[in-house]
């Protein structure tokens, strides 16, 4: 049972983005009793890595959506933790060469610079095959159009998942999802805990 949920954002984004309020949102509504996590991670993805390590213990579940997939991916892998990953990255040490050299994240107002080394990083974080593929669900929109979706549909072949067609990046719709998201993540709410003990 996860007493601990972390959500973790995705490239250029930060801890204000609309799916990590939204889902905090929802969760206090219906009384679960879960600490809910959105830390705001540093752009190099060693240091986001390690933000991230500090905050896990056994009891942690993770959502990531886009990059933060990628990262829910590994930290699912390396520790043992049940996973949502909504749109994710699967290869984004291939995607970003695109991207280096000067960049702006507008939601937490940083000018950076993405570096070859940063790429690299990314890299070594990639999990070549899936040891426990049932720890993490996958949610995938077709119509993403930042990221290839098929490549997710198949690394993520032995994993449940919900694939729809349409949407966008954003993953249209995702408050649909939430009763599954806490169900698979096995997170309980108060009002069940209270109905059980009765």
């Amino acid at each position: 049972m996860a007493r601990k949920l972390i959500y973790i954002h995705g490239f250029n984004s930060s801890e204000q983005s609309f799916k990590a309020q939204q889902l905090g949102q929802w969760l206090a509504q219906h009384s679960f009793e879960c600490t809910y996590l959105t830390p705001r991670l540093h752009y190099d993805p060693a240091i986001a890595i390690i933000q991230l390590e500090h905050l896990l213990d056994a009891d942690t579940a993770l959502v990531g959506s886009s990059l933060g997939g990628y990262y829910a991916t590994y930290l699912s892998q390396q520790h043992g933790l049940r996973a949502v990953v909504v749109n994710p990255a699967v290869r984004p040490f291939e995607l970003l060469h695109d991207y280096l050299g000067p960049q702006y994240n507008p939601y937490q107002q940083q000018h950076y610079t993405l570096t070859h080394q940063h790429v690299n990083t990314l890299r070594q974080l990639y999990v070549e095959s899936l040891h426990a593929p049932e720890n993490i669900l996958l949610l995938q929109q077709s119509g993403d159009e930042v990221l290839p979706y098929q490549q997710a549909v198949n690394y993520f072949s032995a994993s449940p998942g919900h694939i729809e067609f349409g949407g966008d990046h954003s993953f249209m719709g995702f408050e649909r999802y939430f009763d599954t998201l806490v169900r698979f993540l096995e997170i309980t709410n108060t009002n069940e805990e209270n109905q059980i003990q009765l």
